[in-house]
């Protein structure tokens, strides 16, 4: 299993979220997704973030922004970067997120959300906006609206932040595979490809490889 943890309001995260899935389906995995607010977890135990925003080393920044459009256009997604508003309030659409998840909606509405903010440049923290990015999901919006102030998905969105930061985590894409191995950032989907494949591996050493992972193996 991948262990997913996520904020709509960083690209990285939409790339991600975007070129996990197919992965996952490849690989035969399943993913747990486990939304977060990336800025508690910034706050607690990465600071630093706030002051490279602040004072972006001129260089390096431009070329995060030819890598992130590099990375887009392998994915074939359109992110605007900056964005109109930026950082975004994400705390709406990520309690939204862990509403829909028992009625198995929650990909559709982070992959709508995703695609009103970055590729939009849509404000995700206007209840006007999530009211679009529901009726893009085919969600109730007014019922969304109305759970997401329910003191228990607000616990939960905060217990799913709290965990990470345990877990060793610092921000957001945050994967870990089969549960203790933790990888970071949409660049590191290779790796999490091969830890998925090592735990096959490991699992069951007396067993040949599944069909769909010989066709992928990389060693």
């Amino acid at each position: 299993m991948i262990e997913f943890f996520f904020d709509c309001s960083s690209p990285w995260t939409y790339l991600a979220f975007h070129n996990i899935q197919p992965m996952a389906r490849e690989l035969g995995v399943a993913i747990a997704w486990r939304p977060i607010l990336v800025g508690g977890v910034f706050n607690t135990v990465n600071p630093t973030v706030y002051a490279s925003r602040a004072q972006p080393a001129p260089l390096k920044a431009r070329h995060m922004l030819k890598d992130l459009q590099d990375w887009a256009g392998r994915a074939g997604l359109r992110i605007i970067m900056p964005p109109t508003v930026f950082p975004v309030n994400s705390v709406k659409a990520m309690r939204a997120c862990l509403l829909l998840e028992p009625e198995g909606k929650l990909i559709a509405f982070a992959r709508a959300a995703f695609e009103a903010y970055w590729g939009e440049d849509q404000d995700i923290s206007q209840d006007s906006v999530l009211e679009e990015v529901c009726r893009s999901a085919g969600v109730d919006a007014k019922a969304v609206l109305a759970g997401i102030a329910d003191p228990a998905i607000k616990a939960r969105l905060k217990a799913n932040t709290d965990e990470l930061i345990s877990r060793g985590g610092f921000g957001s894409p945050t994967m870990f595979v089969n549960g203790g191995d933790m990888y970071f950032g949409n660049d590191r989907l290779e790796l999490v490809r091969e830890a998925v494949m090592r735990g096959w591996r490991e699992d069951f050493p007396h067993r040949r490889l599944p069909s769909r992972l010989k066709s992928i193996r990389s060693d």
